[in-house]
């Protein structure tokens, strides 16, 4: 597990901004956190560099385009199946989204996106043929909320 990173009031600032909006310019992130734009940039920068920034990314309205489903789907391997092999077996479908390998009694949360319960069905029917899973139990996303 890497280090954690030093951080301030004022990166984990930075931090909520740039998760609300991550084209949010660093003048107007200056003006927020009492900053010069130049220190907000070498504060992103230095955040990026550590790390703690992995990336950019764009949110998706799924529905809009066709794949308003959401599940998740509790899966159980056989005893003798590595993690690379299990998260190799779910992410080859491509309605997956992510994969959670867990500690307890299932072995991996997957998350899946689809066009409907019939679309869910044929995901869950081919993830149940990999022959390595031994059981599954599906749970469909009636709303969200996260944190950024």
């Amino acid at each position: 597990m890497p280090a954690a990173v030093d951080v301030d009031d004022i990166d984990h600032a930075l931090l909520r901004l740039l998760g609300v909006d991550g084209r949010r310019t660093f003048a107007d992130m200056a003006g927020t956190v009492g900053l010069s734009t130049a220190a907000v940039k070498r504060r992103v920068d230095r955040l990026r560099e550590a790390g703690v920034i992995t990336g950019f990314t764009v949110q998706v309205d799924h529905a809009r385009l066709g794949w308003g489903v959401e599940a998740f789907s509790e899966v159980r391997y056989a005893g003798s199946t590595n993690v690379t092999e299990i998260v190799e077996t779910a992410s080859r479908q491509p309605e997956v989204q992510a994969v959670y390998t867990v500690a307890g009694d299932l072995d991996a949360l997957v998350q899946v996106r689809v066009r409907d319960l019939d679309h869910l069905q044929e995901v869950v029917d081919r993830l149940r043929r990999t022959g390595t899973v031994t059981g599954t139990r599906t749970l469909m996303v009636l709303g969200r909320w996260t944190r950024s």
